[in-house]
């Protein structure tokens, strides 16, 4: 197998310039200006993961600079791994206060301005001192650095720095240009898809993250071949089959708790995670077919006692026990009157 067939599919068909940003218009339009004037305030991409946060920032680093250059002026640091104020003190700031020449070679074919960029991904995971140590360094080296950070969260980046940032909301990608890509992806690859529902799979399971979404799709390719049906995608991503969840809906409709504790267990030794089943679990409290059996009081419980073993299972709770307790409570609120007060177990 030749090393460009080896490439992962999310490096392969990242967009290589701004304007191959999709569905992010305000972004890109904004981002195009400053190319043409060859400036670039300091930066803050927030969003959901996935949706092209860190291509944009790459993409216009590459075009202002090209490749050459952009070894030289462009650092790339993930601050989820590198967060602590150290790194702040020595690794950034030292390629922030490095001067940088007017009038390198390229310039003409690309902006080339006379400042450099450091990109950090996942900001929102850098420590408090560690933010505080940044905002000085934006401060004192604004005339040859600019910084592009990004994150999920802007509420957990400090207010100092918010304010020295234009900030850019990238937008949850729309299912339907998700299918898009996807189709446009597989057409390249040579990859038959065998039912329709297969693109709705994988964009169900990615929830809007294009890059889960296209690393799902590739897997199963290396797995199944170049033919691939809904059931590959469910085995890969560790969906579980619908029978599940209706045997779990079957089993709370029961009253006996020897009966619910003998279905339960014999879901778990299945091997399914107690976590993929509660989130499909819930996914479909919210969906049409459901509003038919169950009506709105009854649902609003049930997703807030998921809630609850949703927060238990993340602590290390037992996966039997939370099932276990969910599917009593399930059975408890359908039997009870949609006026009554179900207390929580």
């Amino acid at each position: 197998m030749n090393q460009k067939s080896q490439q992962p599919w999310t490096e392969k068909y990242r967009p290589k310039t701004v304007d191959d940003v999709v569905h992010q218009e305000e972004v890109v339009s904004a981002l195009k200006k400053s190319l043409e004037v060859g400036n670039l305030p300091h930066l803050l991409f927030y969003g959901p993961p996935g949706n092209g946060k860190t291509s944009t920032a790459t993409a216009i680093a590459k075009q202002l600079f090209g490749p050459e250059l952009y070894k030289t002026r462009v650092l790339e640091l993930n601050a989820s791994d590198e967060r602590g104020i150290n790194v702040i003190r020595t690794k950034v700031k030292t390629f922030a206060q490095t001067a940088v020449s007017e009038n390198p070679t390229g310039k003409g074919k690309y902006p080339c301005p006379p400042f450099k960029i450091i990109i950090l991904d996942e900001a929102d995971s850098m420590t408090v001192d560690a933010q505080s140590a940044l905002r000085r360094t934006m401060e004192t080296y604004s005339n040859v650095t600019r910084f592009c950070l990004i994150c999920n969260y802007v509420s957990r980046i400090i207010d100092p720095i918010t304010s020295r940032c234009a900030k850019f909301r990238f937008k949850p990608l729309e299912y339907s240009l998700l299918k898009e890509r996807l189709q446009y992806i597989a057409n390249q690859e040579g990859i038959t898809l065998k039912d329709e529902k297969v693109l709705d799979t994988i964009v169900g399971h990615s929830e809007g993250d294009l890059r889960k979404a296209i690393t799902t799709l590739q897997s199963a390719s290396r797995m199944f071949g170049n033919a691939i049906s809904q059931n590959h995608i469910a085995e890969i991503s560790g969906l579980v089959p619908d029978e599940i969840i209706e045997e779990i809906l079957t089993l709370s409709q029961q009253t006996d708790l020897g009966v619910i504790r003998s279905g339960v267990n014999k879901i778990i030794k299945q091997g399914f995670a107690a976590y993929q089943i509660i989130t499909q679990l819930g996914r479909y409290l919210l969906s049409e077919a459901c509003c038919v059996k169950m009506d709105d009081i009854q649902r609003s419980k049930i997703l807030l006692k998921i809630s609850e073993c949703d927060k238990c299972l993340i602590d290390g709770a037992d996966e039997f026990l939370q099932l276990l307790s969910l599917a009593s409570y399930i059975s408890k609120t359908l039997q009870t009157d949609a006026d009554g007060d179900v207390s929580m177990m």
